[in-house]
């Protein structure tokens, strides 16, 4: 049987490995591979697969049989590549050991310079470079770094000795110590390890080199790269590769240096050479930022107001040779590349290259630019930019020039910046907005009765509440920055103040909201406005042509609407009219009508509200201008609208008529055990029935007066929520019905509808074969059936789901990026079951995760025809929507 092949080697122009092989070398061996295969000038070295970890974890931090030959055969190999032997007195081999994982975690995991010096080989490296000083200088980088990566003596210790030592001799840089010096250095760092693990530094090389690349895999799961996996999806199971490499010096005098660089600006996308260096230093001194680096190009020296001689004057010709290969590196992986580089006595080394990380802006930049050049077709410039991203175009953002005071921190729930006079009520906030002031609302957390207060601030904080709850969800449908679950605050509602960390801000002081980074800040912190710039409107007319999905918009107030149709969407996939109720002019009917005794009680309010749902139904018609329009009848249970406090109870009194007694006793009457599993949804319909006839009224009624003005024909999509049986729906949809055909008698006009459902229970979908004998569409709900199918509220989940993603038990929230396997699997089965029995039924999704472009792929998947989502997301959907396309055509 062959023997599993561990370790793959690289350099001299040529590789065991490509760039296709990421998966089992990493991205930064793969590249390492694929850089040598094109004869860019790489370090030989070679790489341990990232099965190699998975088997390390998997068997108790043992290896593999047969790796430590396989190891021991490269390292020969780097060995004669370069005319050194590793652990050679006179002549020794020096390696790095990087780790590698296949999605690039950078600074998240450990790496060891300068490995293979001990007191002997010092010597050799000392004579054969003709430079004891940099002899010495290496040796002691190696003591400090590998004793703080593998052998736990933290760094602190060794940058202790170094400063005393520096005072000692009155020296302010590290590069006026002498041989000697670093020599002294060296006693004192030997002697504080003695001290630290009563044992001496390690002598033997071997031994050198297996704790390394201990350390490297067993960084995989450090506490950083934990977080960092989880804050980016990336699965454990991956493992990281090691890379091993012949060590090239930037520290061997004034002509060597070390870089980091990106082929394109990172920051604005601008086409022009980007990063620093430092003469006679290595890698670590340009990210520790011990000396400040210089510039690469001169353009950038004189831009910069830089004294000090860029790369380009002061090495003119390594300069030259990186930015051929900065030519070579973009026409052979079509990409923008980030790459570390290293001249060693003039001559220049690569490192490493990867995709470059950048901004949205950049990344637009970039790909409509090469799409210019010829390097890229539109298809792969669309699959270019992440969805995600384009958040950072659409809101203001803080001015990351300008000062901040960070008071607390929460969970960034809808992105954007404002600054604004902190208010603790809803009506205070509609209040001060209608005297022109710009608020924050402040709540421990929000209800839809805050919808006015919300609506009227440029910004809402909460104390408690997850990334989906009520606060979360509203504000991103608003396009409102959201800070929520900042759970250190402390809200006092009576004195109207709020306490964090010994620090109390009182209503009318100003603070700042970041909703991009759950900063919240004392004070006010200038923003920038977004620029929606020719790149960003180009990439979505591209992604328009090749996405198969319609997007469309959460909305039910005409700026809502008519921001989505700014920003793409075809239509309305869900106008909750619940929000509408809540308007200062209409409350009062509202609770008229639930605290009315019987239905002639509440048809009179009910014929006050008309004309106002009549006119919000006309007003979004028109904007939308005969694009479909999908208004949800009432979902939210009936003790939402009522009063909650004394002081509100006794203004409803008053308002209604009402006794304040009786008005108590219709509230516990309401209450519910779990509102949110109780008395809502199409379960009032069937209760109060006249309220869904006045609904489908105003919107027939809406209808009809917006074809008038507008000349299109407009066909309402009248959707019935938390049906589980088709009993209901059939109940529901008769009255809807009758309802269509006394309006068009009234009015002489024919009226075109459709009646379909929210498929929000796992019955609902179960059923879906048989609801769709009556519903014309589906719309999945899936943040109700997300709750519903794990049986958690999406409200209280925040306090707990935390706990699930750090234990590993889940990969994601499931309220915002889809369940696959359970919540996905009931999308499928509705969906299957719908279409049998209606062939083309009309199917969409319409809860938070029609924004989310994971969830968006599996929408493709499944065939569904829209994804709804809310305004500030439509530009991501669009992009997310147009990659899944692309992403099944391959």
């Amino acid at each position: 049987m062959a023997e599993n092949k561990w370790v793959y080697s690289f350099g001299d122009g040529k590789a065991e490995g490509t760039a296709e092989m990421k998966n089992l070398l990493g991205g930064k061996g793969a590249n390492l591979a694929e850089m040598s295969n094109i004869g860019l000038p790489v370090p030989p070295g070679f790489t341990i697969t990232t099965e190699v970890c998975t088997a390390f974890y998997e068997n108790d931090r043992q290896y593999p049989d047969g790796l430590k030959e396989q190891v021991e055969a490269a390292l020969e190999k780097i060995g004669q590549s370069v005319g050194m032997n590793f652990g050679e007195k006179e002549n020794p081999l020096l390696v790095s050991v990087r780790s590698g994982a296949r999605a690039s975690m950078p600074g998240m995991m450990d790496t060891v310079l300068n490995l293979g010096l001990n007191d002997e080989t010092v010597e050799g490296l000392a004579k054969r470079s003709g430079d004891e000083r940099f002899a010495y200088d290496s040796y002691r980088r190696f003591i400090q770094m590998y004793c703080d990566v593998v052998l736990g003596v933290e760094h602190y210790n060794f940058e202790e000795i170094l400063e005393y030592y520096k005072e000692e001799q009155e020296y302010d840089l590290d590069t006026e110590l002498t041989a000697d010096d670093w020599k002294d250095v060296i006693t004192r760092y030997k002697a504080r390890v003695d001290e630290e693990l009563g044992k001496p530094f390690p002598q033997d090389v071997k031994e050198q080199l297996w704790g390394a690349i201990d350390a490297v895999f067993g960084s995989w799961r450090n506490r950083r790269a934990d977080t960092y996996r989880r804050l980016h999806n990336i699965p454990e199971s991956w493992g990281t590769a090691v890379n091993v490499q012949a060590m090239v010096f930037g520290n061997m005098g004034d002509s060597s240096a070390t870089g980091v660089a990106f082929t394109r600006n990172p920051a604005t996308g601008e086409k022009a050479v980007y990063g620093e260096f430092l003469v006679n230093a290595q890698g670590e001194d340009v990210v520790a930022g011990i000396r400040t680096p210089q510039s690469l190009s001169k353009a950038a020296r004189i831009a910069g107001g830089d004294k000090k001689p860029s790369m380009e004057e002061e090495m003119p010709a390594a300069y030259g040779e990186l930015v051929a290969v900065f030519r070579r590196l973009e026409e052979h992986y079509k990409e923008m590349q980030d790459v570390e580089f290293t001249v060693q006595e003039g001559k220049l080394w690569m490192l490493q290259t990867r995709s470059g990380k950048r901004t949205a802006k950049a990344a637009l930049k970039i790909a409509v630019e090469m799409v210019g050049e010829g390097l890229i077709d539109e298809r792969m410039a669309i699959t270019r930019v992440e969805p995600g991203a384009l958040d950072q175009l659409l809101h203001p953002t803080l001015d990351p020039e300008a000062d901040r005071e960070i008071l607390t921190k929460g969970l960034p729930a809808s992105p954007g910046a404002a600054s604004g006079e902190v208010v603790f009520s809803s009506d205070e906030a509609a209040k001060l907005k209608q005297d022109g002031h710009d608020v924050i609302l402040v709540r421990v957390e929000t209800s839809p009765e805050d919808i006015n207060g919300m609506h009227s601030a440029v910004g809402i904080l909460t104390s408690r509440g997850g990334m989906t709850s009520h606060a979360a969800v509203v504000a991103r449908g608003m396009g409102r920055p959201c800070v929520s679950g900042a759970g250190a605050l402390r809200i006092d509602y009576q004195a109207e103040t709020m306490t964090v960390s010994g620090e109390t801000v009182k209503k009318g002081d100003i603070i700042t909201i970041d909703g991009g980074t759950g900063e919240v800040m004392k004070g006010r912190v200038p923003t920038l406005q977004p620029e929606l710039s020719g790149d960003f409107a180009t990439l979505m007319e591209w992604a328009d042509t090749h996405r198969r999905m319609k997007v469309r918009t959460n909305a039910e107030t005409p700026t809502d609407a008519k921001t989505a149709r700014k920003f793409g969407a075809e239509g309305i996939g869900l106008c909750r009219t619940e929000h509408m109720f809540f308007e200062a002019n209409r409350i009062t009917h509202v609770r008229q009508m639930i605290l009315a005794k019987d239905e002639a009680g509440r048809r009179e309010p009910l014929s006050k509200i008309l004309p106002v749902q009549r006119d919000d139904f006309r007003q979004l018609f028109e904007i939308m201008h005969g694009l479909p329009v999908t208004i949800r009848l009432l979902d939210p249970p009936l003790h939402e609208f009522l009063p909650k406090t004394d002081e509100e109870i006794a203004e409803v009194a008053e308002d209604t008529g009402m006794p304040a007694a009786d008005l108590r006793r219709r509230l516990m009457e309401l209450a519910e055990a779990n509102p949110m599993l109780g008395h809502r949804g199409c379960r009032l319909g069937i209760t109060f029935p006249e309220i869904y006839e006045m609904q489908a009224r105003a919107i027939f009624e809406g209808a009809l007066e917006a074809g008038k003005k507008t000349g299109e024909h407009v066909i309402p999509e009248i959707m019935v929520p938390l049906v589980a049986m088709k009993a209901e729906l059939d109940f529901l949809k008769a009255r809807i019905v009758a309802v269509a055909e006394e309006v068009s008698k009234e009015h002489g006009a024919e009226i075109e509808y459709h009646v379909g459902t929210m498929i929000e229970l796992p019955r609902a979908a179960l059923m879906a074969g048989e609801i769709a004998e009556t519903a014309e569409f589906f719309s999945f709900g899936t943040n109700d059936l997300t709750q519903t199918t794990f049986g958690i509220s999406r409200d209280d989940a925040a306090t707990f789901i935390n706990d699930y993603l750090q234990k590993n038990l889940i990969a994601q929230d499931p309220f915002v990026s889809l369940d696959l396997d359970g919540v996905g699997e009931l999308v499928k089965i509705a969906a299957e079951r719908g279409r049998k029995t209606r062939d083309g039924i009309k199917l969409g999704i319409c809860g938070e995760h029609g924004g989310d472009p994971s969830s968006i792929y599996f929408c493709e998947e499944v065939g569904l025809d829209y994804v709804s989502c809310s305004p500030y997301r439509v530009p991501i959907a669009r992009l997310a929507a147009a990659q899944a396309a692309l992403a099944r055509e391959t």
